[in-house]
């Protein structure tokens, strides 16, 4: 393909370069990886979400045909447990005391498929067969299995030594202030929500495979990741106590990973330590029913809104009171991911006195963590669900009550109650083009039809904003090589986002090289010196604006090796399709030759790095139309209409998946998933069979479109757009689905608005009426 360059700068729709491979099943996941002598291993997990346990007889699964190793506590008493990295301030002054999940449990476990004992054989269906004989005696306890049981007066407990299964508590904000705007109140809304438990569900389930070299007292993982260099970290400093140089982590293609594997889970840690003690590399790879009881669980807390409001519905202060679900352990990230959230609760309103209250508790089921959006999705849907009340309490119009209390334009940069600085925006007027494009005006009509139909129509809006590419850089390195080809390192990780073309983009523009001419490695700690890995919506606003300034300075050098070689001064040199020449002359040189004409690597490389100092926000606004059929409960998606911004767009294409993709997972949550503990601790929707999952038809075409305002704390003016579909999404819904419900007599609903629960709440409302 020979496309003239300006098509594959900032801002072109280009086609994505991974796909190519991909579609001719040339892609490269773990689980394809294969080793000379390879064994395979499987875990033995507790079907108890608490008990005491004594492992009686491991003989007969040792003995089983192909097995080389069964692994249990004492083999691996030695290392470290998988660490929490997060320590936020505790209201006593003290940081969070953590409970970390060991690597294979000792003498009791916490939660179902909590992992027991690690069997290593010539086969994966040995290694299963063989873990089936090993011999384990269980003594049941009592379990909590939700935030309501947990901080029951009568609970029984996770943890010995946790008072109340609380494992922390926070506040932000000034409570004195707080209650003094609630005095003044004319009004005061109040809203109770349950924010539903996910399971991530990506497609690719995560395997590892794990190797050792002896000599070299040197360990490589293989897996699935969202960035190898902290993973690195951990494994080095947290649980094998080696120096980060003797352990290599790669990543090679990743079938989604949406916060969930950027994690380090102990079967990565068991493969390593297996191939340690066996000399042979090992791999692991799970399966779907593993997946829900293993890998990090996303949301569940339960939460209170409670709006101070004046006269003319304007407000003077906000008070929430929050409990999380941590799970069994306090995992990587988890107990951060409630303050992610407290932190953006007040969305685009200026709102003077916040006072929030944040209790962590732990539960007998599998750790939460970050989950697409981390905790702002949370705050996006309280905010929305309680501005929307406050419209009803009101009696104003939904559209009213937000433009009275939005953010001017005048008043940015604008720091919240909590301390983030918003930099740029126009909140009334996404909101505008959103109703505007949606028909937000001539819905009355729509529903006064659907009424007519025995149909109950419903629509909702949501604004928001969220907080993304966190203070920090991304260096990216750039290589002409021998053959003429640029080769990009950087330390983010692709999980499906497309990142390879997008870095490839700014490659092209600044090289004025066709971007199939150009290579994106990331995911090898042993490649790349550094890197962040991928998280938070930051690698396009971070990594962009790096690669961008590396190839800047790589064209320049590459100016000079040319001017150096054609005779001629580096200002008279142009690049052009993979040569350099003097300007309006036939006088050039191609990309290969001025390579073998650099006299030191450096005049081939260079390196780019841009550090920001704040975060970045984008923000929106959503716009959902539904119906429903009140004699069966379903709720079909009519119309949904976006208007973001983004700041600047680096590629249309790729930007319209990802807020595709991030809206369907906020729809799945409102609509359609929730992961169901009964009281015993078990989980009963551990399978597709019980956890439903949004369908193409469940959605119905995606009216999007960009209204961006470039970003002033960015060098480019990205404002990041990863999470952005998911946070506006599930408050759009349900703030339609509650605007249907209301005309049938339904004063409150929580997700997930399944047709069972629908169905229930309009025969209580109606028996009620």
């Amino acid at each position: 393909m020979n496309v003239m360059t300006p098509k594959f700068g900032l801002g072109a729709s280009v086609l994505r370069k991974e796909d190519d491979a991909l579609l001719r099943g040339a892609g490269r996941y773990t689980d394809d990886e294969t080793r000379p002598g390879l064994l395979h291993a499987a875990v033995v997990r507790s079907p108890h979400a608490h008990a005491r346990f004594t492992i009686t007889d491991i003989e007969a699964a040792r003995s089983a045909p192909g097995v080389h190793r069964v692994m249990t506590h004492q083999d691996v008493a030695a290392l470290g447990d998988l660490p929490c990295m997060a320590s936020p301030k505790q209201v006593d002054g003290k940081t969070l005391e953590k409970r970390n999940a060991p690597i294979l449990a000792k003498d009791i476990v916490r939660h179902v498929g909590d992992a027991v004992a690690f069997v290593v054989a010539d086969t994966a269906i040995q290694a299963r067969d063989a873990a089936e004989l090993v011999a384990v005696e269980w003594e049941p306890l009592p379990a909590v299995a939700d935030i309501a049981a947990a901080r029951a007066d009568d609970s029984a407990l996770v943890w010995d030594d946790v008072v109340g299964n609380l494992a922390g508590h926070m506040h932000v904000g000034d409570a004195d202030a707080t209650t003094a705007a609630f005095g003044e109140a004319a009004h005061v809304t109040r809203i109770d929500l349950v924010q539903n438990r996910l399971v991530c569900n990506y497609m690719e389930v995560r395997s590892a495979v794990g190797e050792y070299d002896a000599e070299t007292a040197h360990f490589t993982l293989t897996s699935g990741s969202q960035g190898v260099h902290g993973m690195r970290g951990i494994l080095a400093n947290a649980v094998f106590h080696v120096e980060p140089e003797t352990i290599r982590v790669v990543t090679h293609d990743v079938g989604g990973g949406f916060g969930t594997k950027a994690f380090v889970y102990r079967e990565y840690v068991l493969v390593l330590e297996a191939a340690r003690q066996l000399g042979r590399p090992v791999k692991w790879t799970s399966d779907r029913g593993e997946h829900f009881v293993t890998d990090a669980h996303g949301r569940d807390n339960l939460v209170t809104g409670e709006m101070a409001m004046d006269a003319e519905g304007r407000f003077l202060g906000l008070r929430i009171g929050l409990s999380a679900n941590l799970g069994a352990y306090t995992s990587q990230f988890g107990p951060m991911i409630p303050w992610f959230g407290m932190s953006m609760a007040t969305g685009l309103y200026d709102i003077p006195a916040i006072d929030v209250d944040c209790k962590l508790y732990l539960t007998n089921t599998v750790p939460v963590d970050a989950y697409r959006g981390a905790g702002r999705p949370e705050a996006a849907y309280l905010i929305e669900r309680l501005v929307d009340q406050c419209a009803v309490d009101m009696n104003l119009p939904r559209e009213e009550i937000r433009r009275r209390n939005f953010i001017r334009p005048d008043q940015l940069p604008y720091r919240t109650a909590f301390g983030r600085l918003y930099d740029t925006g126009d909140f009334a007027g996404h909101l505008a083009e959103g109703m505007r494009r949606s028909g937000w005006q001539t819905f009355e009509s729509r529903r006064e039809e659907a009424r007519a139909r025995g149909r109950l129509r419903g629509i909702g809006m949501a604004t928001y904003v969220e907080a993304c590419a966190f203070p920090g850089s991304e260096p990216a390195y750039v290589e002409l090589m021998a053959n003429g080809r640029v080769e990009l390192k950087i330390g983010t990780q692709s999980n499906g986002q497309g990142h390879v073309t997008a870095y490839a983009q700014f490659v092209a523009e600044a090289l004025k090289l066709d971007y199939d001419r150009i290579d994106v490695r990331q995911g090898d700690t042993d490649d790349t010196p550094t890197g962040g890995g991928t998280g938070g919506s930051r690698s396009i606003p971070l990594g962009a604006v790096s690669v961008r300034r590396a190839s800047q300075t790589l064209a320049e050098k590459l100016k000079k090796l040319a001017a150096d070689e054609l005779e001629a001064a580096a200002a008279d040199i142009e690049l052009a399709d993979g040569t350099a020449r003097v300007v309006g002359t036939d006088r050039a040189i191609d990309f290969a030759a001025l390579a073998a004409a650099a006299k030191s690597e450096e005049d081939r490389k260079a390196v780019g790095e841009f550090k920001q100092d704040e975060a970045t926000y984008p923000n929106g606004t959503h716009i959902c139309e539904v119906e429903i059929d009140p004699d069966t409960g379903a709720t079909e998606l009519i119309a949904y209409t976006i208007v973001d911004d983004f700041g600047v767009t680096v590629n249309p294409m790729l930007l319209a998946g990802q807020i595709h993709g991030g809206v369907a997972q906020g729809i799945g949550q409102a609509l359609i998933e929730n992961a169901v503990y009964d009281q015993d601790g078990q989980l009963v929707t551990a399978s597709f069979m019980d956890y439903a999952m949004p369908r193409a038809w469940d959605f119905p075409m995606f009216d999007f479109k960009t209204r961006n305002v470039p970003s002033t704390t960015n060098a480019l003016g990205i404002k990041g757009a990863g999470e952005a579909g998911t946070i506006g999404a599930t408050p759009a819904v349900m703030n339609a689905v509650a605007d249907a419900l209301r005309q049938a007599g339904v004063k409150h609903f929580d997700m997930p608005a399944t047709p069972l629960r629908v169905w229930e709440a309009l025969r209580s409302a109606s028996s009620a009426a």
